[in-house]
């Protein structure tokens, strides 16, 4: 059994063909869905995969249908992602930034193993220029700041679109939600101000019901908010998330991300007295 992905739009679709075949095409991980072959051939595009019998980790995530994800799955499923990560950004040749990590992204075999599939916005980087200018495409609340300001990214812009998959992971719910007509609520938010507050059980979705190990929980919400600091360097680098997950790294208490605190100050109901007091001083002072 194969996964055949045809490419339809000339154009675009031949970018992202030469992007899949030329990073995928060469590597192999246990966490990277492996590509098989390809065909191009007069106008058609083909790559075919390797068959994938649990589709994407978006399905099970967000559909009230699917096999409910178990927290030692759900834990699992992150530090497999993030070991795949860690090898295109440090163990190859070039560095590889996948530029689009998110539950759709990540395929999950017959043993719920993870494995990061489409390759078509990738990036390869020469060890020597650690730096690539790109468009920017998906939702801007999932994106780093500096892709937002049009600035060329890094493998820590892997990082940040990682933290915020990391806390979808965690709640089972996409980070950004309408609750209703006209409003939306920001999931980021919340975590960011809860992990500084030291709660972080409210933090899991309803389908856990609070069956999670708190200490790992713990690790992973702390995790998720270091990787989205605003500045690059206060992201950790993807092996430094692989061990911190793997529990030989501690992991502190990370700030609030300043790009976040306009946000936090206005959506006050979130935030304790002494926490809100704390947010308030520090907005003032920005």
């Amino acid at each position: 059994m194969v996964a055949v992905k045809m490419l339809k739009d000339l154009g675009q679709g031949e970018k992202q063909f030469r992007a899949e075949v030329q990073t995928i095409g060469m590597l192999q991980h246990i966490n990277l869905v492996r590509l098989f072959g390809f065909c191009a051939e007069g106008s058609k595009r083909l790559l075919v995969y390797e068959y994938m019998e649990n589709g994407s980790l978006s399905s099970h995530l967000f559909s009230k249908s699917s096999v409910k994800l178990i927290w030692e799955l759900r834990y699992s499923i992150a530090l497999g992602t993030a070991r795949g990560l860690a090898y295109l950004h440090e163990e190859c040749k070039d560095c590889i930034i996948h530029c689009d990590i998110k539950p759709d992204n990540v395929l999950l075999d017959a043993d719920l193993c993870p494995k990061v599939a489409d390759f078509g916005m990738a990036k390869l980087l020469c060890r020597d220029f650690s730096r690539a200018l790109t468009t920017m495409r998906g939702a801007i609340g999932y994106l780093a700041l500096e892709w937002i300001s049009g600035l060329p990214i890094t493998h820590k812009s892997d990082v940040y679109i990682y933290g915020m998959m990391l806390l979808e992971i965690i709640s089972g719910r996409r980070n950004v939600e309408k609750i209703k007509e006209g409003k939306f609520t920001y999931f980021p938010i919340f975590a960011a101000v809860k992990v500084n507050e030291g709660d972080v059980m409210c933090l899991t979705g309803y389908r856990l019901e609070g069956d999670a190990d708190v200490e790992q929980l713990s690790r992973a919400c702390r995790i998720a908010c270091w990787c989205i600091q605003d500045a690059e360097d206060h992201r950790p680098m993807m092996g430094h998330v692989v061990r911190m997950l793997e529990g030989v790294m501690d992991v502190e208490v990370p700030p609030i991300p300043r790009s976040l605190l306009n946000f936090v100050v206005s959506e006050l109901q979130f935030v304790t007295p002494s926490v809100r007091k704390n947010l308030s001083s520090k907005w003032t002072k920005k």
